[in-house]
């Protein structure tokens, strides 16, 4: 499969796109463009912005091109061996899961526009742009002098690309990954600040994780003069999209917050996968129930590594988990699902503000039952065992290997690391919607912290005047790294 991108008028925002399709050997096929992209799990209808679509054999004549779903076509081949499809797509909008081109930039999410054959999704893609002269390239997909290249669909779906001519940025390498920052947008960033920053997040998590699944990582942040904080994790990058770009220290730390989140992406959902997203149905919905696995523990940690690795202090820290205990407990504490309801839903109304006192955030509520957890296995084993030693064997049986793993498998390795049976956690934090705020409190406690809920919703974090607390709240929020 060849991919071919214009845009010769730009200021449209319309990209022109030409797919060719070899080794045709069938009288008919199938093209399917996805209904929904991984990191947002609801129905998109990517369908919808495009224009004009028609297929073409190789000397220019059309094929009959019969649509038969929202998002797939049939072609008749009429015996010819190559198929080119070409069709006009609406790059118009601007968040971290969308494409959108302009004069001075492009931004593409190929999930959005991509077309796979049906029967052959496994099938290698190369992709040529016509870029203006002189822009600078952002994407994770390998480039050789001619071509990108992508190993199937799945990979070239999960390689945003951002494109400009003042396009910036930085690199620096862990334990030999070589890890870039690219940054699209009217801000100057500090960038020692940033590459010290972002190096020491980078190494607390490897040496968290024991190894990186990839040896190169992309960073790529467009930054808008507008309000937004929004970021996707892929493959071996991340897609950022944040503003407003003269916040200065709240743009910094909200870079910091999202990056390091999406970077633990890496393990958690890209690798270590339910096994109900393995592999993804672009079709249609994939129900699953795990994702207070994929989003909150990733939540918990993306702040938690912050602060192990010396970006955050206590304060900065404290100001963070303040923040999705307020979202929680002001928003969803008296939720009538459950989390594993509340992730099944995802696909209903899971991004909406939906009725009163119904659903819970698999984010907010998923990262606090992960501390919940991270802090029993440690006061139970005097820190000898926490939430890091499930997410390495989550990495060692079904993330390296890349097979997916069950609700059934999550729970036997927590209880196989905490070397009991937990029904209380179970039942109180992931199958019921039991009120959190006292386990919450007793877990807390442990480490030298209290809770509490103020009436018009505000939530303080409180230190303990213990010794023991203070003495059990730096081993907590101790490195795994020596700098």
């Amino acid at each position: 499969m060849h991919y071919h991108i214009t845009a010769p008028s730009p200021n449209a925002h319309f990209l022109d796109i030409t797919l060719t399709i070899n080794q045709v050997t069938e009288p008919n096929i199938e093209i399917q463009m996805p209904a929904w992209r991984p990191g947002r799990y609801e129905i998109q209808n990517f369908a919808k912005n495009i224009q004009n679509i028609d297929a073409f054999c190789v000397d220019g004549h059309k094929l009959p091109l019969e649509k038969i779903t929202k998002d797939r076509w049939r072609v008749s081949t009429k015996g010819v061996h190559e198929v080119v499809l070409k069709y006009t797509y609406y790059a118009f909008e601007q968040n971290a899961g969308t494409s959108y081109i302009d004069a001075t930039l492009w931004y593409l999410n190929f999930i959005n526009f991509a077309f796979y054959v049906e029967g052959r999704i496994q099938e290698a893609y190369t992709l040529n742009l016509d870029l203006p002269e002189g822009y600078i390239v952002a994407c994770g997909l390998k480039k050789t002098a001619k071509y990108f290249e992508a190993n199937d669909f799945y990979h070239l779906v999960d390689s945003p690309l951002l494109a400009s001519k003042t396009m910036q940025h930085s690199a620096y390498e862990v334990d030999g990954v070589n890890f870039h920052i690219w940054m699209h947008g009217n801000w100057k960033p500090d960038w020692k600040r940033i590459e010290s920053a972002f190096k020491r997040f980078s190494k607390e998590q490897l040496a968290t994780m024991h190894e990186f699944p990839e040896q190169d990582y992309h960073f790529i942040n467009l930054v808008l003069p507008t309000a937004f904080y929004h970021g996707v994790e892929h493959r071996n990058s991340t897609m950022v999209v944040l503003g407003p770009d003269e916040e200065g220290e709240g743009l910094y730390n909200d870079l910091l917050g999202v990056s390091s989140h999406e970077l633990f992406h890496t393990w958690n959902v890209i690798r270590i996968r339910p096994i109900e997203l393995l592999p993804y149905d672009y079709t249609q919905e994939n129900y699953f129930g795990t994702c207070f696995v994929a989003e909150g523990c990733t939540t918990y940690y993306g702040d938690l590594f912050l602060k192990r690795a010396g970006v955050f202090d206590d304060e900065a820290y404290f100001k963070e988990l303040q923040v999705y205990m307020k979202r929680h407990f002001e928003f969803s504490a008296d939720a009538s699902q459950s989390l594993i309801d509340s992730s099944f839903d995802l696909w209903l109304d899971g991004y909406e503000k939906g009725i009163p006192n119904r659903k819970v955030s698999v984010y907010h509520k998923g990262a606090l039952v992960a501390m919940i957890l991270d802090l029993y296995l440690r006061k139970q084993s005097s820190h000898q065992k926490s939430l890091d030693d499930v997410m390495r064997v989550l990495w060692q049986r079904f993330g390296k290997p890349f097979v997916g793993y069950t609700l059934q498998d999550y729970k036997d390795i927590v209880e196989e690391i905490a070397g009991e049976e937990l029904p209380w956690y179970w039942t109180t934090c992931v199958h019921t919607n039991t009120p959190l705020q006292e386990l919450l409190n007793e877990m807390l406690s442990f480490v030298g912290l209290q809770m509490s809920v103020e009436t018009e919703g505000n939530v303080l974090l409180n230190t303990l005047d213990d010794l023991n607390g203070s003495i059990q709240r730096t081993l907590w929020l101790s490195s795994n790294t020596i700098f």
